[in-house]
């Protein structure tokens, strides 16, 4: 294990009064797990609008296949709190707040390892609070643990393979004592942490640093996002003659992509992909997602009345994916959940389809799965990227429709199985069917 200095100060400096618009930043957060609404002006008729194809009306096609229950997986306690996972060939590696970071073997549910993190850095709490969405080639990737799953006080590098902690980092210092929220994302081999505290990026090998932020100026604050590939920061610095800005950053280096001089503060409520660069974006007056060239330049989406998520309801999950030009995403409307598809070249929509969750499969591809179909009847269906066109694959046991899978992580493993993971302690924690 080693131990390396904290990437970067990110905290609040000097600047103007916040406090009201962080107190309103998370109440936006909290009201549909962190979707905010996005109301834009619709298409005109003819044209674009033509091209949608809309699937609301229709019902889920019939599975002739019909899945079996392999094994599940209890949550260990009624409020345990989902905070990520990886499936690797072997294991489903979950982490959660009251399970810790278990590894199940895929074969039978048995467990495999649980990770730990050492003794001597393990007083500044011991539950997962943030964990990298995907590994490394190699099978590593990164989990912060802390005292609950909101404020993280430790990164730990962990080998998927057999749950060995190869490394800790500390996330507070004497001098930034309070435990914050952070976040963790991996391009190539280099794992970034993006917090309040602190923001850089670590060799997810050893842990030690490759960069780390600097301030704009002595008197500064900032507030950061950041996703796969890229880190955004949204700074002040009563110090220089632009105030605002706007910057991204890249995720492996820390080279500054663009920066944006602003009149005010920018909001970026999700990131929903690096490369290229699709955000939501909240300024004065206007909520929208967005595709922001390597420029800085940016376009809309036409989203309508829907609010677009980067998971299925749950900051677990990050299941909002690029298949080639489409960014496809869960999403809602008056009329319930449904996953969306939209042309990131012309900002088109291109179709949406009644779901209650989006797959994610484990092996390459680009088939869209989701869980569709009544609560009494749910199906795997299959889609196509462009077009939305509707396979039904199989039919899910009747013990996952008694409980009703509403919210956490769904994976399509490659011989055809399908994995749940809720994202609350509300009985059963995992469910694997094949």
């Amino acid at each position: 294990m080693t131990t390396e200095p904290s990437p970067g100060q990110v905290a609040p400096q000097a600047g103007p009064p916040r406090a009201d618009r962080r107190a309103e930043q998370r109440a936006v957060r909290r009201r549909g797990r962190g979707r905010i609404a996005l109301v834009l002006a619709l298409l005109a008729a003819g044209g674009t609008a033509a091209a949608v194809a809309l699937h609301r009306g229709e019902s889920a096609p019939s599975a002739s296949r019909h899945l079996a229950p392999v094994w599940q997986v209890r949550s260990p306690a009624a409020d345990d709190e989902l905070i990520g996972s990886w499936v690797t060939g072997k294991f489903l590696v979950r982490a959660s707040t009251r399970g810790g970071v278990t590894a199940y073997d895929l074969a039978d549910g048995s467990t495999a390892w649980t990770a730990a993190l050492p003794p001597e850095v393990g007083g500044g709490g011991t539950q997962p609070c943030a964990m990298s969405p995907t590994l490394t080639a190699a099978g590593l990737g990164t989990v912060a643990f802390g005292k609950d799953g909101h404020t993280c006080t430790t990164l730990a590098g962990v080998d998927a393979a057999t749950g060995t902690v190869l490394w800790t980092v500390p996330l507070v210092d004497a001098a930034h004592p309070t435990a914050m929220g952070a976040k963790t994302y991996l391009q190539g081999g280099v794992a970034t942490v993006v917090g309040e505290n602190f923001l850089g990026g670590l060799d997810v090998r050893t842990g030690h640093r490759v960069w780390g932020f600097h301030a704009r100026g002595d008197y500064c604050n900032a507030y950061t996002w950041g996703g796969a590939g890229v880190v955004l920061v949204d700074d002040y610095c009563a110090d220089s003659k632009t105030p605002f800005t706007l910057t991204a950053y890249d995720g492996r280096t820390g080279r500054t992509l663009w920066s944006r001089d602003q009149d005010t503060h920018t909001d970026i409520a999700h990131v929903f992909s690096g490369s290229p660069l699709i955000v939501s974006e909240h300024a004065a007056g206007e909520d929208s997602v967005r595709v922001v060239a390597p420029s800085g330049t940016t376009r809309k989406l036409v989203v309508g009345d829907t609010e677009l998520a980067p998971g299925n309801d749950s900051d677990a999950d990050h299941s909002a994916r690029l298949v080639g030009d489409v960014l496809v995403t869960p999403a809602s409307t008056a009329h319930g959940s449904e996953i969306d598809a939209f042309d990131t070249a012309t900002g088109a929509k291109l179709w949406r389809y009644p779901a209650t969750a989006l797959a994610t499969a484990t092996a390459s591809g680009d088939r869209v799965y989701v869980l569709a179909g009544s609560p009494s009847a749910p199906q795997l269906v299959s889609l196509d990227a462009r077009t939305g066109q509707a396979h039904a694959v199989a039919a899910l046991p009747d013990a996952t429709a008694k409980q009703g899978f509403t919210a956490g992580t769904v994976y399509v493993t490659p011989d055809g199985g399908v994995l749940e993971l809720d994202a609350q302690g509300t009985g059963v924690g995992v469910r694997f069917s094949r």
